[in-house]
Formats: C-alpha cells, sequence, structure tokens
C-alpha cells in the first residue's frame, strides 16, 4: 500500500461525522460553498437531490393578529397540499430543515414589508425530489404547486427568486472524492517515473460544492498536490 493511499485512510478515520445529515442548498447566486475560491478539478460530479424554489407568503390585512393567522393558515394549507403532491416544504437559508404541521408556527419568523407597516410576510423552501434528473419538469411541478395553494384571507404565496437545487449531507461523499483525488495524483506520479511520489496537503478541510448544471453538483475538497522526488 502507498504512502499516499494510507495517508488518506488516515484521513478517512480522523474525521468526525456530522451528528445529523445536513441539507445545503446550492443556487446560481450561491454556487460555492463558504469559502471555496476556486473549483477544484478533481471532485465528483452527481445530480442533486432536490429541486428547490424559495417562496413568500404575504399578508397585508390591517389587523396583526388577523394578518399573521391568514398567513399561517396559508402556509398550513400548502404544507398539506404538499403532502398530497409529493412536495416538501423546508425552512433556512443555506441549511435548510423540514417545516412540518408540527413546527411551522414557530421555525417561520415574520418580516415587515418596508414600504407598508400594515403587511408582512414569511419566507421558506418547496423542494421535490430530482429522482429522474428531469430539471424543467421538476419546476414545473413546483410552480403548478405554488400556483394550486389557496391563500387565506388577503394572503398569497409567490415564488422569490430563481429555482435551485439541494443535496442532502454532502460530506458523505467524502470518500468517494479522496478515491478521485487518489487516482488522479498516482496518475501523475506514475508520468514522472519511478523515482518520483505524491504529496498531498490539506486533505481533511471540509467538502465543498459547486453547481456545473442545472441539475448537478461538482463535489471537491480544497487541497494542495506536490509531484517531488522520492526520498
Amino acid at each position: 500500500m502507498s504512502k499516499f493511499l494510507t495517508a488518506l485512510i488516515a484521513v478517512l478515520f480522523l474525521m468526525p461525522m456530522p451528528a445529523m445529515a445536513q441539507e445545503i442548498v446550492v443556487t446560481g447566486t450561491r454556487m460555492r460553498s463558504s469559502g471555496a475560491e476556486d473549483t477544484a478539478g478533481i471532485g465528483i460530479r452527481r445530480r442533486a437531490d432536490f429541486a428547490v424554489q424559495r417562496v413568500t407568503v404575504y399578508g397585508d390585512a390591517r389587523d396583526k393578529e388577523a394578518r399573521r393567522k391568514e398567513i399561517l393558515d396559508t402556509v398550513r394549507a400548502a404544507i398539506q397540499l404538499g403532502d398530497k403532491r409529493g412536495i416538501q416544504l423546508s425552512y433556512g437559508d443555506a441549511v435548510i430543515q423540514p417545516l412540518t404541521l408540527a413546527n411551522y408556527a414557530e421555525k417561520l419568523t415574520f418580516t415587515k414589508d418596508e414600504d407598508r407597516d400594515d403587511a408582512e410576510q414569511v419566507t421558506f423552501v418547496v423542494k421535490t425530489q430530482l429522482s429522474d434528473g428531469n430539471a424543467l419538469a421538476a419546476i414545473d411541478r413546483l410552480t403548478a404547486f405554488i400556483k394550486a395553494v389557496p391563500g387565506v384571507g388577503r394572503a398569497v404565496m409567490a415564488a422569490d427568486g430563481e429555482p435551485g437545487v439541494s443535496i442532502v449531507d454532502p460530506s458523505q461523499y467524502r470518500p468517494q472524492i479522496l478515491a478521485a483525488i487518489a487516482a488522479d495524483a498516482n496518475a501523475a506520479a506514475k508520468l514522472f517515473g519511478s523515482d518520483y511520489a505524491v504529496e498531498a496537503d490539506n486533505l481533511a478541510t471540509p467538502v465543498r460544492w459547486v453547481l456545473v448544471s442545472p441539475t448537478e453538483v461538482m463535489l471537491y475538497i480544497g487541497h494542495d498536490l506536490k509531484i517531488v522526488p522520492k526520498r
């Protein structure tokens, strides 16, 4: 077993396991993970897990209590309709979590309309699985769902921004990413002959991601490889 492969295995065992799988939203405006400056050439491409669309429920009833009730009742209707149509709801920004009948009233935050004192909104995410890889069909499902949600009173639901994708637990792909790095490094070392070896640094850095197509992400680890003479 090469020293390089041994180092990769050590990295796998030293990395802490996450307490729970995180679901990460990737959009055109959030194409890279935090701290990622350049897209690595070595990584793995895979289909995202969900197509996502951020939405708002906006209400402008004069009475504050009535306004908030109409907004939350509309969210409740969206959750119930989603259960029937296979559409899931989530809350959060870069990292999202399930929005359910049990938690929606406490997890959503009301924000005021800057131009009106008697208008507020809540924002969350609707999503559908990308199991078939058809981005247009997935977006159509989300669009149809948003239009079908019945507004309560003066509350209305609408899309907010462009659709994106999400990927569940990017860190689970670390072994495959390291395998791709190892294969590339060993191939490069062979080109220089038997007197050279590979040195790798920063392999324990977090998994990063970048959107590379409407339905695919590149998962990679920011690392440094050097071809050096064997000692």
